[in-house]
């Protein structure tokens, strides 16, 4: 009978472990909130600071901008591209459709659709519509920054 006992109480404890280990959903689920109060508050900034300082300030040091199939990767570089614009009064509008998060509570994905309208040097309207795809990471300071748009 000990052996017995003895099997079913590690059977029990290293269930219990298992349980306790693994994330769960609830910790997904607060991740997604917090993604989807971060996506609301980088198109929020974009609206009232602008579309380069939101960019700059909701990304992640080494993050990734996918722009007309060119990579600009960190920080820096996305400051050139904004710079170099050529564009005036930038102006983006989005909300995401859609949020999940991984299990582990970490990274995480947005999308839905956007409107961009500017002006060109030539003072022409310029207006695309289309749909967004943004990966967000919970960074060591607990905040959620994207690292590709």
């Amino acid at each position: 009978m000990k052996p017995v006992t003895f099997f079913s109480l590690s059977a029990l404890l290293f269930s219990l472990m298992a349980c306790t280990s693994a994330p769960g959903p609830a910790l997904a689920e607060k991740a997604r909130q917090e993604i989807l109060q971060a996506e609301k508050d980088f198109s929020a900034m974009a609206a009232t600071e602008g579309v380069s300082a939101a960019f700059l300030a909701f990304a992640a040091e080494d993050a990734v901008l996918n722009r007309n199939d060119e990579i600009f990767k960190g920080h820096d570089a996305m400051k050139s591209y904004f710079e170099r614009s050529t564009l005036r009064n930038p102006s983006l509008q989005w909300q995401a459709d859609f949020v999940d998060a991984a299990a582990s509570g970490d990274m995480g994905y947005t999308y839905g659709r956007y409107i961009f309208s500017a002006k060109d040097a030539t003072g022409k309207d310029i207006r695309a519509a289309g749909i967004f795809h943004t990966v967000w990471k919970k960074q060591p300071d607990g905040k959620w920054r994207f690292v590709y748009d």
